[in-house]
């Protein structure tokens, strides 16, 4: 069926997922650009991309949802095209060929010129570090690394981005610039696993080099880490974080349990001793750092026992932000051999646990910050609030802090000192000064 309009093909890029996803259409739109195609990011557009997570149930979930949904579209005559690319056409390909067969056509994670060419368009290889950012104009992902080489049990990424690759220095310092001189003012370094970074390319762990080269670009004014293991963390690059201003005292470590029987089983290459003697020098070398972490509750065979030493373990270590996900059964991982357990409605309880504890820990910490400056960039404006972060603050994942837009106004993409005048659980409340 003919789509109502007759208007030229409008390329619409639709992401789901994780930021590494969010870094992938970004250059995928920068390539299609590049090649003079109309291209929107979730906006009306007659040619959809979807850019899919196959990461843990609810995503796949949402996932699917989405293609089902621009293949309804497209059976109305609303869209005339729809692509699928990214992680879960990675993995089940073959079972969504089969299911879905009304998409026009599948594409894995290191497809890029295929789906160009399906696209109409030609990959450039010229292009290298150029994107249509698709976050405020004020911060960009810059992906260090692809694929990841680590063995955790509970984890499919190997299986949909292959083994850990780094790219080389220059060409994310050429990267940055070209982000800098469109704006950008903070780098979110992400990849599978930042710890590995350089191993491949340069024989040893070389994170510290690169943040060394990357602080010296012009425009920068913040640098954040994003995904670090814990197992082999170089040391080197928070005596460098304690010293350059410009990288922010932040950092984000996956841990996800910490019962030595569980991180055995999950195959983490570290145990309970290890991981709280890193956590405390981390606050040793770096004393304001904030420390992100996520966990994960409801493993195969994770015990009362098990539970209870996790829960003693945040109280203690008082992380300044932490998530906690549910166990995720997932296909081809080696912990898919073991049987899954622990009841969903325990899972549930236990995650709920850990969120009450830690909702707690952080409303303690925020009401400390009262009465205190801090240097915010500010995001976007949202009703009645110019909505900013401070160093220790990701996008999306961490605390807001937020300034009342009818009595002051900020400049958003800027940085500014706002003095916090109140704080609940996961928000601060200033004004500027």
């Amino acid at each position: 069926m003919r789509t109502k309009s007759l208007k030229k093909n409008k390329i619409n890029v639709v992401t789901l997922g994780c930021s590494k996803n969010v870094y992938d259409s970004e250059v995928l739109m920068g390539q299609l650009k590049a090649n003079n195609k109309e291209v929107v990011h979730e906006e009306e557009g007659n040619v959809v991309v979807i850019n899919t997570c196959g990461f843990i149930a609810n995503a796949k979930e949402e996932s699917v949802n989405t293609i089902l949904e621009y293949v309804q579209k497209k059976e109305a005559g609303d869209v005339d095209k729809v692509f699928v690319t990214g992680c879960l056409s990675e993995r089940y390909k073959p079972d969504l060929q089969k299911e879905i067969p009304n998409v026009d056509e599948y594409f894995g994670t290191s497809d890029l010129p295929n789906l160009l060419k399906a696209l109409g368009a030609d990959y450039k290889h010229e292009l290298i570090g150029e994107r249509l950012t698709t976050t405020p104009k004020n911060y960009a992902y810059l992906k260090i690394a692809e694929g990841c080489d680590r063995p955790c049990s509970f984890c499919a990424i190997p299986l949909m981005r292959g083994k850990h690759k780094s790219k080389p220095i220059e060409e994310l310092v050429a990267e940055s610039e070209k982000l800098a001189a469109k704006g950008v003012k903070e780098l979110i370094l992400i990849a599978q696993d930042l710890t590995y970074y350089g191993l491949d390319l340069y024989k040893k762990r070389n994170l510290a080099e690169l943040l060394a080269a990357l602080v010296k670009v012009e425009g920068i004014e913040w640098i954040r880490l994003h995904y670090a293991f814990p197992t082999g963390f170089p040391m080197d690059v928070l005596d460098l974080m304690k010293k350059e201003p410009k990288i922010c005292n932040y950092i984000d470590i996956p841990l996800q349990h910490i019962s030595d029987a569980i991180l055995k089983s999950m195959r983490r290459g570290t145990t309970h001793v290890k991981t709280t003697k890193l956590l405390y020098d981390f606050r040793a070398t770096v004393p304001d750092m904030t420390i992100r972490t996520t966990l994960i509750v409801g493993y195969p065979g994770e015990t009362e026992e098990d539970f209870r030493i996790l829960r003693d373990w945040v109280k203690e270590m008082r992380f300044e932000r932490l998530g906690c996900f549910t166990y995720s059964h997932e296909e081809n991982t080696h912990a898919y051999n073991l049987e899954d357990d622990v009841p969903e409605e325990v899972k549930q309880q236990r995650a709920n646990e850990i969120m009450e504890i830690q909702s707690q820990i952080s409303w303690e910490l925020n009401q400390e910050k009262i009465g205190k400056n801090f240097k915010c960039i500010i995001d976007r404006k949202e009703g009645n609030h110019f909505v900013g972060r401070t160093e220790f603050d990701s996008p999306d994942v961490d605390n807001e802090v937020l300034i009342d837009a009818t009595k002051f106004y900020v400049k958003i993409g800027d940085f500014t000192t706002v003095k916090i005048t109140e704080a609940s659980d996961f928000d601060l409340y200033g004004s500027p000064v």
